[in-house]
């Protein structure tokens, strides 16, 4: 039997300022690969020290490692070209849009991996982690819709699907290596799935001349071959879908009734980690097309915000939830990493680990 894992983090937590000044230093050229290392590895360890504090039940080293969530991939091959064209994304929530919001990256030539994605990450968690981690790696739907430029990306790429299945085969492979090297959660994050859950992102599609439904199904079948790479005994897989996270902002809402049936049920994977903090994720009801065995860790605890959740209300939603899906097969977590992208939501460290102490002490309550 796979672990209950019924208390967990999604997988970022915030940059201590030592890092991100480190980093900065590296880019430019005023510190040095070894002392932003030196940096990353001290707060992982820290981190660490704090999740064993809380109960947690799976580790992360917070991804302090990357530069952002999905920053692996890109920094693992070459073959990606910087452009002035702003990324077409309308952040929404507090503030206006995020510091050093970024121009789109393109794919200028065919894609050459250069070194692996987590390697360096996972040596390091098995040497320190007091428990089994997990490991993060982005679906690689998140690539070709902001990196193909036609007129260029289609002279190596004939179409956003030959990009696709490339990019497929790359986190693939990594995926393998892992599940070989004993890595026992591999977890996928997955923001592209929003846009097909928010009537004004399907509405952009079509006047793109892309169909939302058809993308769907595309984007299910590579995430499947991912996991797929990752079929073992004792691995456990999970996936994640996001509806946006850059310093408390996002940019789709929407409940998952759209993709839900195709999604749940065409992944086959053994979690699914689903956003539930706000309503901007619908009801719960959507959950009645999740198969049997697999488990939901409901999203309750909202990284976006320091205020703290009512213990009551989290154990309200739960009950509500466990009418769709068996209570044994539920399982909690916050609604996604606090720092998916370096400057973090806004809210204090503090205050981030009174929320995974949170998810621990309810998920004690409920299933013991």
């Amino acid at each position: 039997m796979k672990p209950a894992f019924k208390a967990e983090q999604v997988g970022s937590f915030l940059r201590p300022q030592a890092v991100k000044d480190a980093r900065a230093a590296l880019a430019a050229g005023k510190g040095t690969a070894a002392q932003l290392r030196a940096a990353e590895d001290a707060a992982i360890l820290d981190s660490l020290k704090h999740q064993k504090a809380s109960g947690v039940d799976v580790f992360s080293d917070g991804e302090f490692r990357r530069n952002g969530f999905q920053h692996d991939f890109i920094d693992s091959v070459e073959g990606y070209q910087a452009t002035d064209t702003p990324l077409r994304r309308i952040w929404k929530g507090p503030g206006g849009q995020p510091d050093a919001e970024a121009n789109q990256v393109v794919v200028a030539k065919r894609l050459h991996q250069i070194r692996r994605l987590t390697a360096d990450q996972t040596t390091f968690l098995k040497q320190h982690s007091p428990g089994p981690f997990k490991m993060t790696v982005p679906s690689p739907n998140q690539f070709p819709a902001l990196g193909y430029l036609p007129g260029l990306t289609d002279k190596f790429y004939p179409t956003r699907e030959d990009l696709l299945a490339h990019i497929t085969q790359i986190i693939r492979d990594e995926v393998t290596t892992l599940a070989d090297e004993g890595v026992t959660y591999i977890q996928v994050d997955a923001p592209r799935y929003s846009y097909f859950v928010d009537s004004e992102w399907r509405e952009y599609l079509r006047s793109m001349g892309q169909d939302p439904d058809a993308l769907l199904t595309g984007a299910v079948a590579a995430d499947r071959t991912v996991f797929d790479g990752a079929r073992r005994e004792g691995i456990t897989t999970a996936f994640h879908v996001c509806r946006g996270n850059n310093q408390s902002k996002w940019y789709a809402q929407g409940g998952y009734e759209p993709i839900a049936e195709e999604l749940f049920n065409g992944l086959h994977v053994d979690r699914l980690l689903l956003e539930y903090d706000t309503e901007r994720s619908g009801t719960f009801e959507p959950l009645r097309h999740v198969p049997e065995g697999m488990v939901v860790v409901l999203g309750l605890i909202s990284t976006k915000t320091g205020e703290l959740e009512s213990r009551d209300e989290v154990l309200r939603r739960i009950d509500e939830a466990a009418r769709f899906v068996p209570i044994e097969r539920l399982a909690l977590s916050p609604q996604c990493g606090f720092a998916s992208m370096p400057a973090g939501n806004m809210l204090s460290e503090e205050q981030q680990w009174r929320k995974l102490e949170l998810v621990v002490d309810v998920a004690r309550q409920v299933w013991g």
